[in-house]
C-alpha cells in the first residue's frame, strides 16, 4: 500500500516541481515580496509631484501673509476678488479665506484647474492650522507662549519588550509583528487556494480523459486520493523551505552587509540597553524591526511554524477539493461547489487581519482554534509571541480535523471518480459519505 502511494506521490511531486514556472516563481517570489514592500517606500521618498502655484483670495487678512512654500507648492497673494481669480488660468488652483477662518465658522475653498491631491490639500490645511493656532494663542497676551509651549512639548519614544518567566526579556516590534502577521497570513491563503485548487483541477482532468478508471484498477481510490493530497502538499512545502532559506540567507548575510556602520552601531547600543533616544538618528521602532529581522534563529522558528500550519491547514481545504473534483466533471461546475473552501479561507483572512491589530482578543484566540479558520489567524498571531500552549492546541484541533476531513473525502473521491453527467446535490454526497 504504501509503495503506491509512494510511487503517486513522487509523479505528483516530480510533475510539478520540475516545471521552469515553479523554478522561476520560487526564486523571484521572495524578490518580488521585498520589492512590493521597498518600492512603495522608495516612490514616496523620491516622488514630490508636479511644481504647483496657488493663488490665495484672504478676506481674514491672517492666513495668506504666513503661508510658505510647501514642496512643490507655493502660493502667491492677491487683492483681486475670487471671482476675477477664478478667471486667471496662469496659476494651478485659487484658495479661498473666509474673513471669519479663525472662528471655525466656515471651511476653506479650493478650486483646481485639473485634479487635486492628497498631496496639495496637505500642503494647504496643515499650514493654515498651524497659522490659526498661533493666532489664537496671542489673543491671551501670554509673553513668548509659543516658547513655552514649544518647550514643554514632548515625543516620548516606545521601546518595547516581551517579559516572559521562561526566556526572560526580549526585544519586540509591534510595527514588524503587525507586518509579518499579515504577510504570513497572506502566504497561507495563496498556499491553500493555488494548490487546493489544483487537486481539484487535476482530479477533473484525469476524470474527463478516463485515467482514473485505469488506475483505480491498480491502485484504490483512497491510496490515489491521498498520493495527489500529499504529491501537491510537498510541492508546497519544497517551495515554503526553498522560500525559507533564501530569506533566512538574507537575513544573516545579506542584510548585515547591506545596513550603514551607524545604524549597525546604534542596533547594538538598542540590544545592550545602553542606547540614548534623544542622539539616535534612525527611528527606534525601524531600530528594533531590523534588529528582530536580523535574528535567523527567529526566522527560522517562523518557517517552521507556518509549515507546520500549512500542511495541516492544506490537507484539511485539499480533501475537500479533492471530494468536489471527484464529484464533478468540469471546471464549471467545480466553481460553483468550490464557494465551500473559498468562504471559509476568505473568512480566516478577515479575522486574521483583526488579529494581526489585536491578537489576545477573544476572537483572535478561539478563531485560531477552529481548524477552518486556524491556519492564517494564528499565523497572524504567532509574530506577537502568543504562548507556546495555544499553538500547540491550534495544531492539534487542526490535525485532527485533517484526518476526519480526509475520512470524509475519502468516502465521496471513492464513489465521485466513477459518477459521470450529473452534478450530484448535496444530499447525494451525504449518502456517499455513509456507504460502507
Amino acid at each position: 500500500m504504501s509503495s503506491k502511494i509512494g510511487i503517486i506521490i513522487r509523479r505528483e511531486f516530480m510533475e510539478r516541481v520540475t516545471k521552469k514556472s515553479f523554478i522561476i516563481t520560487t526564486l523571484l517570489m521572495p524578490v518580488i515580496m521585498l520589492a512590493l514592500m521597498i518600492v512603495p517606500t522608495l516612490i514616496a521618498l523620491f516622488s514630490e509631484g508636479d511644481d504647483r502655484t496657488v493663488l490665495v483670495v484672504d478676506d481674514s487678512g491672517i492666513i495668506a501673509r504666513n503661508l510658505e512654500a510647501a514642496g512643490p507648492v507655493s502660493f502667491a497673494e492677491t487683492d483681486i476678488p475670487l471671482d476675477s481669480a477664478l478667471n486667471i488660468d496662469s496659476v494651478d488652483a485659487v484658495l479661498y479665506i473666509p474673513a471669519d477662518i479663525a472662528d471655525g465658522q466656515k471651511p476653506l475653498r479650493l478650486y483646481t484647474n485639473s485634479a487635486s491631491s492628497m498631496n496639495l490639500e496637505s500642503a494647504i490645511t496643515s499650514q493654515v492650522d498651524d497659522i490659526i493656532e498661533s493666532h489664537r494663542l496671542e489673543k491671551y497676551d501670554i509673553a513668548d507662549l509659543g516658547k513655552i509651549i514649544e518647550a514643554v512639548h514632548s515625543d516620548v519614544s516606545l521601546q518595547s519588550f516581551r517579559n516572559d518567566r521562561e526566556e526572560g526579556e526580549r526585544e519586540s516590534s509591534t510595527f514588524l509583528s503587525y507586518m509579518l502577521g499579515i504577510v504570513l497570513t497572506m502566504l497561507l491563503y495563496m498556499c491553500l487556494l493555488l494548490y487546493g485548487q489544483m487537486v481539484m483541477t487535476s482530479i477533473i482532468e484525469e476524470k474527463n480523459n478516463r485515467v482514473l478508471e485505469i488506475v483505480v484498477s491498480s491502485v484504490k481510490p483512497t491510496q490515489l486520493m491521498l498520493g495527489k493530497i500529499c504529491g501537491i502538499g510537498l510541492v508546497a512545502v519544497t517551495q515554503i523551505l526553498i522560500w525559507g532559506v533564501l530569506i533566512a540567507s538574507m537575513s544573516a548575510f545579506l542584510l548585515p552587509a547591506l545596513l550603514p556602520s551607524e545604524m549597525t552601531a546604534e542596533i547594538a547600543a538598542l540590544n545592550s540597553g545602553a542606547a540614548d533616544v534623544s542622539t539616535l538618528n534612525t527611528d527606534i521602532e525601524l531600530l528594533q524591526a531590523v534588529s528582530i529581522m536580523g535574528n535567523v534563529g527567529y526566522i527560522i522558528q517562523l518557517f517552521a511554524l507556518l509549515l507546520a500550519f500549512l500542511v495541516g491547514g492544506f490537507m484539511l481545504y485539499a480533501a475537500i477539493y479533492a471530494a468536489i473534483g471527484s464529484a464533478v466533471d468540469n471546471i464549471q461546475d467545480a466553481g460553483q461547489l468550490q464557494s465551500i473552501v473559498i468562504f471559509p479561507i476568505i473568512i480566516g483572512i478577515i479575522f486574521g487581519m483583526t488579529a494581526a491589530s489585536d491578537p489576545t482578543s477573544a476572537l483572535s484566540v478561539w478563531t485560531s482554534i477552529i481548524p477552518f479558520t486556524s491556519p492564517m489567524v494564528m499565523m497572524a498571531r504567532i509574530p506577537f509571541g502568543i504562548p507556546a500552549w495555544e499553538i500547540a492546541v491550534s495544531l492539534v484541533v487542526l490535525y485532527l480535523s485533517f484526518f476526519l476531513m480526509v475520512w470524509i473525502a475519502a468516502k465521496i473521491y471513492r464513489v465521485g471518480i466513477f459518477m459521470y453527467g450529473k452534478k450530484p446535490t448535496v444530499k447525494e454526497l451525504i449518502r456517499w459519505v455513509r456507504y460502507k
